[in-house]
């Protein structure tokens, strides 16, 4: 069973790419640009290789990152939504327009017991992002993130 997430423990990693594509690419993109130094021969090819190299690393992690949360914010927000209608009886869009994207994304590890008084604080108190975290007494995981 995993550990009980917190914030010391919420950072998710994706093995296959943390730890198989990256260290591969990083490893074929420092022999590219060790073979542009260390030969006079095919100089052009191997510049066009680690260029190649480092726009397809680039290519990945942006698609990665911009299709996952983009679904990934959309879903948090929705969630978001309905348990502060739920817990209030009341809206949550009116408030939502007064909190930065880090705010309310943050505002998502607040059990229910807390979320409303956080929201509040938050509000009044323009506590950035990672401070809405640390307030957060009883954390609630989030096991579903990408």
């Amino acid at each position: 069973m995993p550990q009980p997430q917190n914030y010391k423990n919420h950072v998710r990693w994706y093995p296959p790419h943390h730890f198989v594509f990256y260290p591969l690419m990083l490893i074929l993109i420092v022999g590219a640009v060790y073979q542009v130094f260390s030969t006079d021969e095919n100089q052009i090819v191997w510049i066009f290789i680690t260029v190649m190299l480092a726009v397809i690393v680039w290519v990945a992690f942006m698609m990665r990152q911009h299709y996952a949360l983009t679904l990934q914010n959309r879903l948090v927000l929705t969630e978001l939504r309905y348990r502060y209608f739920v817990i209030t009886g009341q809206r949550f869009e009116l408030l939502e327009k007064k909190l930065t994207e880090g705010q309310l994304f943050g505002l998502r590890f607040a059990p229910d017991n807390e979320l409303e008084e956080l929201v509040g604080r938050t509000i009044r108190e323009q506590l950035s992002p990672d401070a809405v975290k640390r307030t957060i007494v009883n954390w609630r995981a989030d096991n579903h993130r990408v």
